[in-house]
């Protein structure tokens, strides 16, 4: 379903989907509320979803859209996901899997087009699947569960790309308030909207959060974010572990990337170290998920039924480095059970 109030962007866009066979145009709306009660009568896997709209507005209504959605994933295509860095990030902690900026005027065909096809490719069917018959079964991963370490926990690593943020949200939300450890994280998205994300997942996991610099003293309960154009890595400083940014080239070809961060948490915390891997496109985090748990540290990643995009964290059970693979919210009560007597609700 495309709902756009442009009658020019809701016609371009439908001879983008409809150019590949993958896909079927099922709807198109002018607002959110004609969107929604469409969604009444038609089923779809995705929504594309302009964010400037006459009543509510897409941002606004993308609760009540995913309250009627049946499993539907919103992918974010607006002006807004360049230029509104806190309607997009805002768009994404409510649960939007992916947001792509709408082009000018006379440029939407080319890598705007390649982009868009392969990102609702990688999004795939709803999570409420149409009936058996119509969509062959996806092969079940008989990956063998690791252990988890014994060790009490003193630094945690999170890394998450497509749909990241709102599964950030779920797992901070279950988190003790306090774990006595430093906390990184490694979220795909843009340099500019690195600002405005730090400032909600501060208000999400009720802790300060921070865009790393170089230096930056690893704290408990302090949140470390990657900033948009490095990764983010842990040192060894004269008074403690600190973060250290690299812009070198990673495995995954990620700017930031997870290896990195995970790789080094290995080296500095070993077994005391736990990463978790979240939703999102492609294999990032596997390389260092495999040194992370070869240190003795261990590696929880989120299951396919609450992932947008089960991808990374697929990628870390098919190697067979995961301990668990649960929801957010579960792998949270995992973290948490792994704290000693550290933690304090």
């Amino acid at each position: 379903m495309i709902v756009d109030d442009s009658m020019v962007a809701r016609s371009v866009l439908s001879r983008i989907v409809e150019s590949d066979d993958t896909f079927e145009l099922a709807a198109v709306a002018g607002t959110a509320e004609d969107a929604i009660d469409a969604l009444q009568a038609v089923r779809v896997d995705t929504i594309l979803l302009d964010l400037e709209m006459p009543g509510a507005g897409g941002l606004r209504s993308i609760p009540r859209i995913l309250d009627n959605a049946r499993g539907a994933h919103i992918m974010i295509v607006s002006s807004m996901a360049e230029e509104g860095a806190e309607e997009t990030v805002a768009a994404l902690a409510l649960g939007a899997a992916d947001a792509l900026p709408k082009p000018g005027t006379g440029r939407f065909n080319g890598k705007f087009s390649e982009v868009l096809l392969s990102r609702l490719k990688a999004l795939g069917y709803a999570d409420e699947l149409l009936p058996a018959a119509a969509v062959a079964p996806a092969p079940v991963i008989q990956a063998p569960l690791r252990a988890m370490s014994s060790a009490d926990i003193e630094l945690l690593a999170i890394g998450a790309s497509t749909g990241g943020i709102h599964a950030l949200n779920s797992f901070f939300e279950a988190l003790p308030k306090r774990i006595g450890a430093p906390i990184l994280v490694t979220q795909h998205l843009p340099a500019p909207f690195m600002g405005v994300f730090a400032r909600q997942l501060a208000v999400a996991a009720k802790r300060e959060a921070l865009v790393a610099e170089d230096g930056l003293a690893l704290l408990p309960d302090r949140v470390i974010i990657a900033p948009g154009d490095a990764h983010l890595m842990v040192h060894n400083g004269i008074d403690g572990p600190v973060a250290r940014l690299d812009r070198s080239a990673s495995y995954s070809g990620c700017l930031p990337s997870v290896d990195p961060m995970f790789q080094s948490a290995a080296q500095v915390y070993g077994p005391t170290a736990a990463g978790v891997v979240l939703t999102g496109m492609g294999r990032d985090g596997v390389q260092g998920a495999a040194r992370l748990v070869a240190a003795g540290g261990s590696v929880l990643a989120q299951d396919e039924a609450s992932c947008a995009v089960w991808g990374m964290p697929r990628a870390v059970l098919e190697a067979g480095l995961a301990c668990a693979v649960l929801p957010p919210d579960k792998l949270a009560r995992r973290v948490a059970s792994r704290l000693g007597g550290q933690s304090c609700r």
